[in-house]
């Protein structure tokens, strides 16, 4: 009997230490990829680690060495990473890249494909994670790659010329939607619409609404049930809000991005909701600020909230971690990324703190 006691009394005993050991620890650091302009100090793709916690940047390291990657985006197993890439020779057509992530944050190069224009500046994947988008400014041509089995990418599978006889497209970015292909033509002032058949993404829309003067439509946001479009606007610093009711879209709000006091030249950069979808952010370039935005989530409508300086200069991108506490600020021109803290009751900033790194002009979680 007491040789039973006993074993009963380890085997309670392995039980705890056993479940002691394997409680879930949560993950503080995760990566940040860096995407740059090489032709200054920069060598590529860096890689750093980001604390969930303090919002520290630590551990900066070259993950791949590459031409001017200066927009990229995962895979949706992230196993891969994909870039938009000028190239450095003039004789050599721009590109896009497909990359593989290893585990220690290094990246291995799988392929290239001709960008299909020139300038590429940003990359796009479908819901479905079997199609990259690319737009090229200086092109004006917006193509499509489909993603082989090995992460790597086809040739373009299709390629939409934007250019007219009488309008030079700038094709600046685009963003899948379900079924649809959306992109915003800074040259030619519209947002475009494509929509899926058989296959094929065919147009639907140059314009989905008509913006009065040349405010230059740059980046856009869609929020997550498809109902509104928040777009950017390079040239008029201002942000345009439209509202979709089924096929039919209307523009509802037309905002400054800039402060009351501003002078001088700006042209506004990137836009992006916050993750509950309260607040509207979007950065300016020569004013050097992130505005911020408060959202009505049933009239769709914004309301300037603050001007926060991005604490460097010239930001082109900025990126929200996924717990949506911090912002993150990529200063080309001062060599900077600044971290700020999401207030989540009212949506402002509070600058916190930055990182040297050299010419950055995306960031990706």
């Amino acid at each position: 009997m007491k040789n039973i006691w006993l074993s009963i009394f380890v085997l309670i005993l392995y039980s705890c230490k056993t479940k002691s050991t394997h409680v879930t620890l949560k993950k503080t650091n995760i990566p940040l990829y860096v995407g740059t302009f090489t032709d200054e100090d920069s060598n590529g793709i860096y890689h750093f680690l980001f604390n969930l916690e303090t919002g520290e940047l630590t551990n900066q390291t070259l993950a791949a060495e590459t031409s001017s990657p200066n927009f990229m985006v995962y895979s949706k197993n992230r196993k891969y990473l994909y870039t938009a890439n000028r190239s450095t020779n003039p004789n050599l057509p721009d590109y896009v890249s497909a990359f593989k992530i290893n585990k220690n944050g290094t990246l291995t190069l799988i392929n290239t494909q001709n960008s299909e224009g020139k300038s590429p500046c940003h990359v796009a994947i479908n819901e479905e994670g079997t199609i990259i988008s690319n737009t090229n400014y200086h092109g004006g041509t917006v193509s499509l790659y489909q993603i082989n089995k090995d992460g790597g990418l086809s040739k373009a599978i299709q390629v939409f010329n934007h250019n007219t006889e009488n309008q030079t497209s700038h094709a600046h970015s685009s963003k899948f939607y379900k079924n649809e292909l959306f992109v915003a033509d800074l040259g030619r002032n519209a947002i475009y619409q494509y929509t899926l058949n058989e296959g094929k993404y065919n147009l639907k829309s140059e314009a989905i609404t008509n913006t009065p003067g040349n405010p230059g439509p740059r980046h856009f946001t869609i929020s997550n049930n498809g109902t509104f479009i928040y777009v950017i606007n390079e040239y008029g610093n201002s942000i345009t809000s439209i509202k979709r009711d089924n096929s039919n879209f209307k523009t509802i709000d037309f905002d400054s991005t800039l402060s009351n006091n501003s002078t001088g030249k700006n042209f506004s950069a990137d836009i992006q909701l916050s993750k509950n979808e309260q607040f509207l952010y979007g950065t300016n370039r020569g004013e050097n600020t992130v505005a911020v935005f408060k959202r009505e989530a049933e009239t769709g409508t914004i309301e300037k909230i603050q001007n926060i300086s991005v604490e460097g200069n010239w930001p082109r991108n900025f990126t929200i971690d996924p717990t949506g506490t911090f912002l993150l600020v990529a200063n080309r021109r001062s060599n900077n990324i600044s971290v700020f803290k999401i207030n989540q009751n009212n949506g402002k900033l509070t600058f916190l703190h930055d990182v040297k790194t050299p010419s950055p002009v995306c960031l990706l979680f």
